[in-house]
């Protein structure tokens, strides 16, 4: 063997080593990376008059109530608002089979209202230019499930309206139209 052949062949066994390094490295990278995200509690995929899939919200069982992960999609910069109606429904084009907003105390609406507010009144979601609406919404002192929760024997919906809710005007906040709707449903098991 000449001393050219054997630099071939050192450098083709380096080769091959660096390349077996370099797989088991990536290989356990790629255990290592893997994150699994929490199942929620609940969930709604929102839907506009058409059927379009408007976004989702994600409801997560706390210590102190429930936390809602919203995603929306397909809203042009604005402001919205949000609320947690009382029926499990969402029947088009206005939605109205979601019923008034949940309201198992019977108080007045709005988070600015001296005798409100309902339980199911929301702070408004804020959409920029060219982005997709999100928004992490607490609703403290409340269940999922039971007595006097959100999901009782009828249900409950998640509905987006076309403008800003003023916080304090009875019942709606002034909010306007209903123009994406989401049924509340439990997640499966997962």
């Amino acid at each position: 063997m000449t001393i050219g052949s054997r630099r071939k062949q050192t450098m083709v066994h380096g080769l091959l080593l660096l390349s077996a390094v370099t797989l088991a490295g990536c290989a356990g990278m790629g255990k290592k990376s893997v994150t699994k995200l929490p199942v929620p509690d609940a969930y709604a995929d929102l839907v506009d008059a058409r059927g379009a899939d408007r976004g989702r919200i994600d409801v997560f069982k706390e210590g102190s109530g429930l936390r809602i992960e919203l995603v929306a999609r397909g809203f042009a910069a604005g402001t919205y608002g949000m609320h947690v109606h009382t029926t499990g429904q969402c029947d088009g084009p206005k939605f109205t089979t979601a019923g008034p907003h949940w309201n198992p105390t019977g108080a007045q609406h709005g988070r600015e209202n001296p005798m409100g507010a309902h339980h199911g009144d929301l702070p408004n979601l804020v959409v920029e230019p060219d982005t997709i609406g999100r928004a992490t919404l607490h609703l403290v002192g409340t269940r999922l499930t039971g007595d006097g929760a959100v999901l009782d024997a009828d249900g409950a919906a998640f509905m987006i309206h076309a403008g800003p809710d003023d916080m304090k005007t009875d019942p709606s906040g002034n909010s306007g139209d209903r123009i994406a709707c989401g049924v509340i449903m439990t997640a499966p098991a997962g």
